[in-house]
């Protein structure tokens, strides 16, 4: 997909959500609660998302200042006979 296809799809998604929430004081109590569920849910994909990326880079990248131990190469000698 080209840039130009997903900025205007990206577009068109932020153009039916605005509009959603435009409706949404005038919407049935059911209708609310689903686009409160369905937005809860997108949240905390993204933000379990944010977590892991975040943990993942602190333990690789040595954010802590600590070396990695599991980096470290091993030397493998010849067995004596």
């Amino acid at each position: 997909m080209s840039s130009e296809g997903f900025l205007k799809e990206m577009q068109t998604i932020g153009e039916k959500f605005l509009l959603k929430l435009q409706k949404l004081p005038k919407a049935d109590p059911v209708e609310i609660v689903s686009f409160c569920v369905v937005l809860l849910f997108i949240v905390t994909v993204l933000l379990l998302m944010i977590i892991a990326c975040s943990c993942c880079c602190y333990s690789c990248c040595s954010c802590d200042g600590r070396t990695d131990h599991r980096r470290r190469k091993i030397q493998v000698r010849p067995a004596a006979h």
